[in-house]
């Protein structure tokens, strides 16, 4: 399979989804290689750059594309297939941020509390060993982390002319931030605009569930994946399915409502996928879900609801496209 590989110049970003036009067009079945830049668009490079005088927050998490697919139609459903996720420099950047993250003040949670201490955190990746490192800035203690790469933003264009925040998670994907974006999974994502519109960017090294200060080991990133089509079928919300799990993903504010979205898409997803009457999946799901939770420090806060398939009889979702890109990912060094 041949694979089309875009690296964006930084006045080429995308920092909405929505109301930027398409950096290429490509068909249904592409392979492309995409070369994205850290959240913070590169500028924290030492301990000794902070937040405050590097970054503006309007022009946070930098989105590679976006990408118009031929034939996509509102109502349809564009399928991504994560091939590899390769970190593309030899350290990332994690960040304390005035004002911004779960456990702080922020706009929407008002406090007397002062913001917590401007500060920047370096991992050095070691590529040999598969690791980052953290190291503390108050003491000399060093750990040694596995890199886990995914993807924090994935989104396509919002219906009815929105341009949204690359930094908001909705029902057009967006800034998730959900460890499950990884190599390997397959994203299924309703279609809202002629072309799909889709871009990603917002690549960690590794992060840890709830994303709490706000950052994660935030990394350039080369993401090779699988563009494919479903005519029709759309989704509610994203759906991730993978080797071991059929996932949703709800956002929304307050975080118990984001649950009950995600839970609802994997209830609906369930009774589709076994042919069960609703109350009946609802039952199912109760006694099997696990609920991740993505983060809690977006403009809106996101969960996964996901379904162990070793649980449940074998079900094939949208015709076995995933085991399907799963196969044609082989060629291009699947994990």
């Amino acid at each position: 399979m041949d694979v089309i590989e875009y690296t964006p110049t930084r006045d080429q970003y995308a920092y909405t989804f929505g109301g930027v036009e398409p950096a290429m067009k490509v068909a249904p079945g592409t392979a492309l290689r995409l070369w994205s830049d850290d959240a913070f668009g590169g500028v924290l490079r030492s301990i000794d750059d902070l937040s405050s005088d590097k970054v503006d927050l309007r022009f946070v998490n930098p989105q590679t594309g976006p990408f118009y697919v031929e034939a996509a139609e509102p109502g349809d459903t564009l399928v991504l297939h994560l091939v590899d996720v390769e970190p593309a420099r030899d350290w990332g950047a994690s960040a304390a941020i005035p004002f911004f993250g779960g456990m702080t003040s922020t706009d929407r949670v008002v406090t007397l509390q002062e913001p917590l201490a401007d500060t920047t955190w370096i991992y050095e990746l070691d590529r040999d060993r598969n690791t980052v490192s953290f190291a503390a800035r108050h003491s000399d203690h060093r750990i040694d982390l596995p890199v886990e790469p995914m993807l924090g933003t994935v989104g396509v264009a919002p219906p009815g002319g929105e341009v949204r925040s690359s930094l908001v998670p909705d029902r057009f994907g967006g800034n998730m931030d959900t460890p499950q974006m990884r190599a390997g999974s397959t994203v299924f994502l309703g279609v809202n605009v002629e072309g799909a519109l889709f871009s990603i960017g917002d690549g960690h090294y590794r992060q840890g569930e709830g994303e709490a200060c706000g950052t994660a080991v935030e990394g350039a990133m080369t993401t090779t994946l699988i563009v494919d089509l479903i005519k029709g079928g759309a989704p509610g919300w994203p759906r991730i399915e993978d080797d071991a799990h059929w996932m949703a993903i709800g956002s929304s504010r307050p975080l118990e409502d984001s649950w009950r979205i995600a839970n609802a898409e994997v209830v609906h997803w369930v009774a589709e996928l076994y042919g069960l009457h609703t109350m009946d999946a609802y039952q199912l799901c109760s006694q099997v879900a696990q609920v991740p939770i993505a983060n809690v420090v977006d403009a809106n806060y996101s969960v996964v609801v996901k379904v162990a398939k070793a649980l449940l009889p074998t079900a094939d979702a949208c015709d076995g496209i995933h085991a399907d890109l799963r196969a044609r990912a082989q060629s291009l060094g699947s994990h």
